[in-house]
């Protein structure tokens, strides 16, 4: 089979289509039998401690990693109904912590409601915040919003040089996330014993794993502080997943094969037993469940015989529901492992 993506425009491409690429790995076997030599297929979940909201895909920026294919033409976007039969979900659980994504989550119209709610539940909430998006005129009190409500900042930066950066996000963008940086460390974020937790991630600008958690986060600490007078608390790295236009990228640059040889080369158990699916339910902008965000975006929503809408939330069904998996997998598993809190083992 031809390794090229048919369709060129948004989305880049079907998922279903991104799955027949993905199903070719060369001489690699796939992942559900990396899976069973290492003794945990099928895999099941163990019980959610991160109820995810993916309220849309609409984004100020259109990054070329991006898995999610956002950009600020997109028009998926979460509802007031969908939104709250999350939070009735929410409350029928003790799940602690409320992970909000997106696009740039902050622009969907429910987002500062649903922090509202879930922080009236007493529970964790994180943003995933692309930094720019602060600095937007509709967005001058965003950054009070955050730290008013205590929410936990996880920010998306490549790279601590303008030029790595910007060649993935946008040009410009690297200046604007500094500055962005900068107000919220005005505002206590990333600064000791304050409360407000400001973490950042790290990807690869190209084809390669990420190199060791703890060295690039004291690099990383470093050059901000020493350039631009800036602190954070923790640095995750994140391997690029071969989904939507990294896996485009892939394929157009002749990277695809050579790339996933390397992670299933990689493959590492440990890691593959602290994926986040495991301990995570992703909740898509139109209600329907996944075992993850990348899942999500490749459309293969909880399955097993587990019902697959908000509406239908049954913690029972969910808690320990066997994950649905595919190669793309292999990105989680490679190495020290990828989630969305860093490395997994």
């Amino acid at each position: 089979m031809p390794l090229t993506l048919l369709k060129q425009h948004n989305p880049l491409a079907s998922a279903s289509e991104q799955l027949k690429v993905l199903a070719h790995v060369g001489p690699c076997l796939p992942f559900e039998a990396h899976m069973a030599r290492a003794g945990l297929s099928p895999l099941h979940a163990t019980g959610i401690t991160v109820f995810q909201i993916n309220v849309g895909k609409l984004c100020n920026q259109t990054c070329r990693h991006c898995h999610v294919d956002a950009g600020p033409d997109r028009t998926e976007i979460m509802s007031r109904e969908t939104a709250e039969l999350c939070v009735a979900a929410l409350a029928q659980t003790d799940i602690p912590t409320v992970d909000m994504t997106g696009g740039a989550p902050e622009l969907n119209p429910q987002f500062r409601w649903l922090v509202e709610q879930a922080r009236r539940l007493d529970r964790h909430v994180i943003d995933r915040c692309n930094l720019s998006v602060l600095l937007l005129p509709s967005q001058a009190d965003l950054a009070e919003f955050l730290a008013n409500h205590r929410v936990e900042i996880i920010a998306s930066l490549p790279s601590y040089r303008a030029s790595q950066a910007d060649a993935q996000r946008g040009n410009g963008i690297f200046e604007k996330s500094m500055e962005a940086l900068r107000l919220l460390n005005q505002l206590g974020y990333g600064r000791p014993d304050s409360g407000l937790v400001l973490n950042l991630v790290y990807n690869p600008v190209g084809a390669f794993l990420p190199p060791r958690q703890e060295a690039i986060e004291a690099q990383f600490k470093k050059e901000l502080h020493t350039r631009h007078g800036i602190e954070f608390n923790r640095l995750y790295t994140i391997t690029n997943m071969p989904v939507s236009r990294f896996l485009e990228f892939l394929v157009e640059s002749g990277n695809y094969d050579q790339y996933m040889t390397r992670l299933a080369n990689a493959f590492n158990p440990a890691a593959a037993t602290g994926v986040m699916c495991r301990s995570t339910l992703s909740v898509g902008w139109d209600g329907r469940l996944y075992d993850c965000d990348f899942n999500q975006m490749l459309d293969l929503p909880v399955d097993h015989g587990v019902l697959a809408h908000i509406r239908d939330f049954d913690p029972a069904q969910l808690h320990y529901r066997q994950i649905v998996t595919r190669n793309h997998c292999f990105g989680c598993t490679a190495g020290s492992g990828s989630s969305c809190s860093g490395t997994t083992a």
